[in-house]
């Protein structure tokens, strides 16, 4: 679930699930690029009214500054739509390629 779309309705408070991207990927450069694909390829398609991205993130091991960036073409279309995005921190680390072999936690809990 990290990266969770979803229509908010505002009458009745209730909000309906549109996609979760992401499965088990924890990377915040990697949730940025699911959230940007799915925006491309739905937006035409959705029809007015109010959103929610919400985009689940954990720290990176190797994070020395850097990382995603929302270009301003990307916000206009976000906030064109109806968009409100949250940027979700969770605890742990993202999983990568070059994990030191500390024995640090995960966001579920899974020791390293």
């Amino acid at each position: 679930m990290p990266v969770s779309i979803r229509r908010i309705f505002r009458e009745g408070g209730d909000s309906i699930s549109l996609a979760c991207l992401g499965d088990d990927e924890w990377d915040l450069s990697a949730q940025i690029g699911f959230l940007e694909s799915w925006i491309e390829a739905n937006l035409k398609d959705l029809p007015t009214g109010e959103y929610i991205a919400d985009v689940g993130f954990c720290w990176r091991r190797d994070a020395g500054g850097g990382g995603s960036a929302l270009s301003p073409e990307f916000m206009i279309k976000l906030g064109s739509a109806g968009f409100s995005l949250f940027l979700s921190e969770y605890p742990g680390f993202s999983a990568s390629h070059d994990e030191s072999e500390e024995s640090e936690q995960d966001v579920h809990g899974n020791t390293h």
